[in-house]
């Protein structure tokens, strides 16, 4: 799979521009600030309908116009699709496959598949439960798009049980009958989160191995096991995947922690409080892996999600976005060896020496808001 042509509207910085793609390596080459990371970010949204740097659809719009149009023609086998999403914050987004339109925006989800590494990406081994929590629900939408919706409904359901909560924090008055149907939903909701999460993380986990030693080779000599390991809001037997036994034991313990959850306003159980424990050899990635540790987990993170779902179908596309500065030497050219084969690898750099030789190929520069082929 790879894109072959992007055209963008009042995306971001952009006014308008359309740039031809090629499968192998492309690198967009310029200085901070100047839209590089733009062009990805428009192709990695319109995989997965949301971005690696903001949580709302506001700040993709160009200053001072409605809504931006991203498009984008995309080639798989012999087979090539045009998808088209129509972004307008306050209002629903409108897509389109091949000038259809689509009757969910969520439809267009995993047509076109990414993975992108970022700066950002350091969060998944230093940042937040929320942040890995992200990682999860982004890949598993991605393997398998009908769970966005399934994630849609537990979100709502979470609401409309907070709202119930925090309307009988403290007084304890509230309709049993009724907040028992949110929790009998809560829990059917949670249970296929749960569920595939952790069939997700059985998958990855072979994966994370062997990208783990492969992105470390060059800089650590005594390379040591990693894992991802689920931790959920509740004691559950860490072999049991059946959505069934799940929903029961979040039941169980919605029953039992009622109180707290009445006292607070909040629910506090459930798949919106889980946690993944990363851990390199016998300690936790979080607070005791080394700069150059984290940057290789969270690496190998995504290249085990690139092959991961490499197995499923045709390769992704892999984005690369100004990584390459914050790796040194051994890593750097360990990264162009192990993503070389991938069928289109994008690349953003700010300076071109810092991108391998192996993934310089096709070269854009990037300034003054035009791209222009070098």
């Amino acid at each position: 799979m790879h894109v072959s042509r992007l055209t963008l509207h009042d995306f971001r910085s952009y006014d308008t521009v359309e740039i031809d793609l090629e499968p192998g390596a492309t690198a967009f080459i310029g200085s901070n600030g100047q839209g590089k990371t733009n062009l990805v970010e428009a192709i990695d949204y319109l995989s997965r309908l949301d971005s690696h740097r903001v949580s709302s659809d506001a700040p993709l719009i160009r200053a001072g116009s409605e809504r931006a149009v991203v498009r984008a023609d995309v080639v798989k086998g012999d087979r090539t699709a045009l998808l088209e999403l129509e972004i307008t914050p306050g209002k629903a987004n409108r897509a389109r496959i091949n000038r259809g339109a689509l009757p969910r925006t969520r439809d267009l989800i995993g047509v076109l598949r990414t993975v992108m590494f970022s700066p950002e990406d350091l969060a998944l081994v230093k940042g937040d439960p929320s942040d890995r929590r992200r990682f999860l629900d982004s890949l598993l939408v991605l393997r398998t798009p009908r769970l966005a919706g399934v994630r849609a409904d537990y979100d709502r359901v979470l609401k409309q049980r907070n709202t119930l909560l925090k309307s009988a924090r403290g007084r304890r008055i509230v309709e049993i009958a009724t907040l028992d149907i949110w929790d009998d939903n809560l829990a059917r909701t949670g249970a296929e989160l749960v569920s595939t999460r952790l069939l997700l993380l059985d998958a990855l986990a072979p994966h994370l191995a062997e990208a783990y030693v492969r992105v470390a080779a060059a800089a650590a000599p005594d390379r040591r096991d990693v894992t991802a390991i689920y931790k959920p809001s509740l004691d559950l037997d860490p072999d049991v995947r059946d959505q069934e036994a799940i929903r029961q034991a979040l039941l169980d313990e919605i029953a039992r922690r009622r109180g707290d959850e009445m006292d607070r306003g909040i629910s506090l159980v459930g798949p919106h409080r889980d946690d993944v424990t990363l851990t390199i050899g016998e300690l936790p990635a979080k607070g005791y892996a080394s700069h150059g540790e984290a940057w290789s987990f969270a690496l190998a993170l995504r290249l085990a999600s690139f092959e991961l779902l490499r197995e499923d179908d045709d390769d992704p596309v892999l984005i690369l976005d100004d990584v390459f500065a914050e790796l040194d030497q051994g890593r750097r050219q360990q990264l162009a060896e192990l993503v070389g084969d991938a069928e289109q690898v994008l690349v953003t750099a700010a300076v071109a020496d810092d991108v391998p030789e192996a993934l310089k190929g096709h070269r854009f520069n990037v300034a003054g808001g035009e791209v222009v082929r070098d």
